[in-house]
């Protein structure tokens, strides 16, 4: 049976590719996973039609992605902690920690979406990374205050 294929199968072939393979796998995996559609004389119309709605769908989300970036791009957020004499705090900031003070500053923000690469053990000011769809991605300014 051949069908044109809809993501990347290691072993099958590559997206878009027209490949022959057994009716039953076509039947029972590609087809009901929509990894594949059945290639025929208007196969490659509904494909290429497929791809024109997955890339505006995939457009709209980086526009969106652009437009909250550009609104928390440079905000600061303070975090009250506890910490001892020499400014090392009393457990750490997380990523969460960082997601609730941004949510009390009024922007929603996932905390899968924030990257700190270490947890924050020390007070002062530390910059982070939101990543957001399709790459973009802005700057958080985290001051570390203690409580």
């Amino acid at each position: 049976m051949d069908v044109i294929l809809l993501e990347d199968l290691k072993g099958v072939g590559a997206k878009g590719a027209l490949v022959h393979v057994k009716p039953g796998y076509a039947r029972n995996y590609l087809l009901p996973q929509r990894l594949a559609i059945s290639a025929g004389d208007k196969a490659a119309n509904l494909y290429k039609e497929l791809e024109r709605q997955k890339q505006f769908k995939e457009d709209k989300l980086v526009a969106q992605a652009r437009e909250q970036a550009s609104r928390i791009e440079g905000v600061e957020v303070n975090i009250p902690t506890q910490a001892n004499e020499e400014d090392t705090l009393f457990g750490s900031v997380t990523n969460a920690d960082v997601a609730d003070a941004l949510a009390q500053a009024g922007h929603r923000v996932d905390k899968h979406q924030i990257e700190i690469t270490e947890h924050i053990k020390q007070l002062g000011r530390y910059d982070v990374p939101v990543r957001f769809f399709g790459g973009v991605s802005a700057t958080v300014k985290v001051w570390v205050v203690r409580a």
